[in-house]
């Protein structure tokens, strides 16, 4: 085997007794205040509060979608089939694909329009990676999932500025 010239010894050595491990000089990071630290080493979960949530079914019409919306005032929608998350229907998506042709679309069903496969993050996931996904991603409501892919409630722009304000 070739090694390059400037490749670390302690790499390319092979006694697992002579193993220095690179993470046993490790200094934390230190963090100009407190919320640098909990956007960095906070859980999206205990953090932003996050929000309870609505499902329905791919298969109720657009109609009956857009009626549920306004009579329960609701911004988004999390799609589920078999219990899993298949898309999200939000204020944008109505606005976006059926306000202009409603008459012909309206006994469609949802997973017609329907925004698929959402961005997500996780619970346990650092606050700044969801803020991060929603500015560079466009993104006004984010699902939040635990560990096994299960839906614990929707981010908002409220709860993350809610978030934001505690730290002024």
């Amino acid at each position: 085997m070739d090694i390059p010239n400037d490749y670390p010894e302690n790499v390319i050595h092979t006694d697992p007794q002579g193993f220095v491990d690179p993470l046993s000089n490790y200094d934390p990071p230190v963090y100009e205040d407190d919320l640098e630290r909990d956007l960095c080493e906070g859980q999206v979960g205990e953090m932003l509060r996050i929000t309870p949530f609505a499902i329905i079914s791919p298969d109720v019409t657009i109609e009956d979608t857009v009626r549920r919306m306004a009579n329960e005032d609701s911004f988004a929608l999390m799609v589920v089939e078999d219990g899993k998350l298949l898309g999200v229907v939000s204020e944008r998506d109505v606005l976006d694909q059926v306000a202009e042709r409603y008459d012909e679309v309206k006994g469609m069903a949802l997973r017609e329009v329907m925004t698929p496969e959402p961005a997500v993050v996780y619970a346990n996931d650092p606050p700044a990676k969801a803020i991060n996904l929603m500015a560079t991603g466009g993104f006004r409501r984010l699902p939040v999932l635990d560990e096994d892919d299960r839906i614990v409630g929707i981010l908002g722009p409220k709860r993350v500025t809610v978030f934001l304000f505690q730290h002024i």
